[in-house]
């Protein structure tokens, strides 16, 4: 284990042996192309599963995972379903890891859950853990239920696997945190970012790449990022027997 990163080492050291299985099978997702990051994790039959807003506007082939040892991944085959928010990609090489999925009945409500990923800022190369509890349900058109969680659920954490505490078999896939907006305020920060008119500016990325913009675009952009930053403890996640449903119609 010696070119094991020190973070890495030390959060499989703690895990403790199921925590080590979903250490060694989450995956950070980046999606160069679309400027978006996310999680995913390994499934027992070798593919990675994630949400489907996660890769949204990417080709496999131009989306990169790293793994918690800091190896990076490449993609030859994306399958997705927009109406489910899932997505399978199928690595050039078999991942380290393998997860299964857990359809039997759901926890009760108050049953504690984690997840483990990659929210907000944070790029690894380790995932990190959120631990909330079961609240409820909620319907979603076309699909099962979503599961309700009172928990951390912040950007990048999207796609991550669930799991009630101390199990590593899914329960279901981290897809959203409620961050309340009103339609008109939605409507007017899209106008915001959809204006082309008025002084442009140009700014440079930590890598180097150039966007131009005009103020109120930045002014959108602003508003998003804090509105993501505002942590609102209720997110969801998509049920295992979605999912299962999903992997099934893709022959997978």
């Amino acid at each position: 284990m010696n070119n094991v990163p020190v973070a890495t080492k030390w959060t499989l050291d703690a895990a403790g042996p199921t925590g080590r299985v979903v250490v060694d099978s989450v995956v950070m997702l980046v999606c160069p192309k679309t400027d978006f990051k996310g999680t995913a994790f390994v499934l027992k039959n070798g593919w990675l599963l994630t949400n489907e807003h996660v890769v949204r506007g990417s080709a496999a082939s131009e989306i990169i995972g790293v793994s918690s040892f800091g190896l990076s991944m490449q993609f030859s085959e994306l399958r997705a379903d927009a109406a489910a928010d899932l997505a399978a990609l199928r690595p050039t090489k078999r991942a380290q890891g393998g997860l299964d999925l857990d359809t039997g009945q759901p926890p009760d409500v108050g049953s504690a859950v984690t997840t483990w990923g990659f929210p907000l800022g944070y790029n690894g190369p380790s995932p990190l853990l959120s631990v909330g509890y079961l609240a409820g349900f909620v319907d979603r058109a076309g699909v099962t239920p979503h599961l309700v969680v009172n928990g951390a659920f912040n950007p990048g954490n999207s796609g991550g696997p669930l799991f009630r505490a101390n199990s590593d078999k899914i329960i279901g896939v981290v897809v959203s945190k409620h961050a309340p907006i009103s339609d008109l305020h939605r409507s007017a920060i899209k106008a915001l970012a959809e204006n082309k008119s008025g002084v442009v500016f140009v700014a440079t990325d930590a890598a180097g790449k150039q966007t131009q913009f005009v103020e109120s675009q930045l002014v959108a952009d602003l508003i998003e990022y804090f509105r993501n930053l505002t942590q609102v403890m209720i997110g969801e996640a998509i049920a295992a027997t979605t999912v299962a449903d999903f992997l099934q119609r893709q022959g997978l």
